[in-house]
């Protein structure tokens, strides 16, 4: 039986994958807009993807969400969208004329958090973002797409900082680690892109004390949900958008191309979301 004579399933891909709060999500979802539908995990090792992935209809899936290590096999198994390309990582696939499309939606997921944690943020002039990885390149291409003048990007390795920055042109400038502190007196926007400051991994050591009054503090670490980085962001007064926020908002457009019906991020979600987090 095909997945079309069915109720349509979706899935996350990754190894390992048991810990992903995804399922949730898109079962909340599921409920509330009263589609038949489901989201499942799958754990398939690296040497598995490319099968599983180039017969995901046959193994009953209308799309998938990509996660570790995944994501750049993903891109190339599949016709990337601009997004995509430019991050070089896929994490949502889906079929669109018989062929099996992908897209990075942690683009959208960032910058519609940024929206509703703290609308106006688009006037700054100067964004810091630290980290050079694949979320940086996500969290870059948002920011120059909403016309961002002027991006820093700073990382431990000077050498990754400045090849992201030659991918996105003039408006990104990549800078030493060391040169952090010099700039968050004219960040508006600084951005914790790294692993810094998650459960298990050392602190983010960056004095938030040296924003303007006005700046935002982003942090895509959800584990802790609150990170020392936010909660220092809080004490001061200023906007934050944590973690937790980009991955619900970056679950939005998987599940419209799947399931076809726009879902929304509730505050009843995310309540259920941090429930699960918080669990021992």
């Amino acid at each position: 039986m095909t997945a079309s004579k069915k109720a349509r399933a979706a899935c996350l891909i990754g190894w390992p994958a048991a810990h992903s709060r995804s399922p949730l999500i898109h079962h909340y979802w599921l409920r509330a807009l009263g589609i038949e539908g489901g989201y499942s995990i799958e754990a398939v090792p690296p040497e598995g993807f490319a099968e599983f992935v180039l017969h995901l209809s046959s193994h009953g899936f209308v799309g998938a969400n990509i996660t570790i290590p995944h994501k750049e096999r993903a891109l190339s198994l599949s016709v990337p969208d601009p997004r995509a390309r430019a991050v070089g990582a896929s994490n949502t696939l889906w079929y669109e004329g018989g062929e099996l499309r992908s897209t990075n939606t942690d683009i959208e997921g960032f910058i519609d958090n940024l929206d509703a944690c703290a609308p106006g943020w688009q006037a700054v002039t100067d964004a810091l973002v630290l980290g050079a990885g694949g979320s940086s390149r996500a969290v870059v291409f948002g920011l120059i797409e909403r016309g961002i003048r002027r991006v820093h990007v700073a990382n431990r390795t000077f050498e990754r900082a400045r090849v992201l920055a030659e991918q996105f042109g003039d408006n990104v400038r990549p800078v030493p680690w060391i040169a952090v502190g010099d700039l968050l007196p004219r960040a508006g926007l600084l951005v914790n892109t790294t692993s810094l400051g998650m459960q298990g991994q050392p602190a983010l050591d960056v004095d938030v004390g040296l924003l303007p009054s006005h700046a935002v503090v982003s942090d895509l670490v959800y584990v802790p949900l609150r990170t020392p980085i936010l909660a220092a962001a809080q004490v001061r007064g200023l906007k934050i958008a944590d973690g937790l926020g980009m991955l619900l908002h970056q679950a939005v457009r998987g599940f419209q191309l799947w399931f076809g019906q726009r879902p929304e991020v509730t505050p009843e979600l995310r309540a259920l979301v941090e429930a699960d987090l918080t669990k021992h």
